[in-house]
């Protein structure tokens, strides 16, 4: 299925695919996703203010959608909260919100790495939490979306609408990759859409408890992540 997939999104394909969508907007990339890969496509969701927007445009394209989240065991409450949210708000069943968890324990991973592996090893310790529990689950389809903008730090300039994901082996669809922070907003607040509270106490990228910190207005949105480390991603987007 894979094989399939990538020879039917060459270079030439997908050059052609996002100057055909550079002008349409975030739900129509997503209509042309659903189109193309339904049911083998899902949303990888953190809860944080993107894929909330992505979740409700894909709802209602279809009500069937799905997302999975990365359920690392040091998510903060206030992201289980949203989750609960998303899952009232739009009445999802269980089986379209699906947990996907690492394999260790907190406590087996410091047995087998010692304490504190965020601090020592943090490219470690989001791949045993992040990235091997992603390259798991994406096995299972042939397209993931993904709320990457280009204008969240310098890693993701030129992210494409449409791309072909080397990493993990299937396509990948950022249909807010050309929005800004702005837009991603001003959609909430027209939509009424449910957000993660730590927005509101200036987190504006939210991952595990450890390695996420509040950032002051007007510094970079990413800042907050790994802030006393040389690293700005954790392995999930390349």
């Amino acid at each position: 299925m894979t094989k399939t997939v990538q020879e039917d999104f060459s270079a030439e394909t997908l050059r052609e695919l996002n100057e055909r969508f550079a002008s349409r907007s975030p739900e129509e990339i997503l209509a042309y996703a659903f189109e193309r890969f339904f049911p083998e496509v899902v949303l990888a969701c953190s809860f944080g203010a993107e894929d909330m927007v992505l979740w409700d445009m894909m709802h209602r394209i279809n009500p069937q959608a799905s997302l999975f989240y990365l359920d690392t065991d040091f998510l903060f409450p206030e992201t289980h909260a949203v989750r609960d949210r998303l899952i009232d708000r739009y009445k999802v069943p269980a089986e379209q919100v699906i947990r996907v968890a690492p394999a260790l324990t907190p406590v087996e991973q410091a047995k087998q790495f010692g304490d504190l592996l965020w601090v020592r090893q943090p490219d470690e310790c989001c791949r045993i939490r992040k990235v091997d529990p992603l390259i798991r689950t994406l096995k299972n389809y042939s397209a993931w979306v993904t709320g990457i903008r280009r204008d969240q730090s310098p890693t993701r300039a030129t992210a494409g609408l449409i791309e072909w994901d080397t990493t993990f082996g299937l396509v990948k669809v950022n249909p807010l990759a050309a929005w800004t922070n702005d837009q991603v907003w001003s959609y909430i607040k027209e939509h009424d859409v449910p957000y993660n509270a730590l927005h509101d106490q200036h987190y504006p990228s939210i991952g595990c408890t450890h390695c996420t910190a509040p950032v002051q207005p007007g510094d970079d949105p990413r800042s907050g992540r790994w802030q006393t480390l040389d690293k700005t991603e954790c392995g999930l987007h390349q």
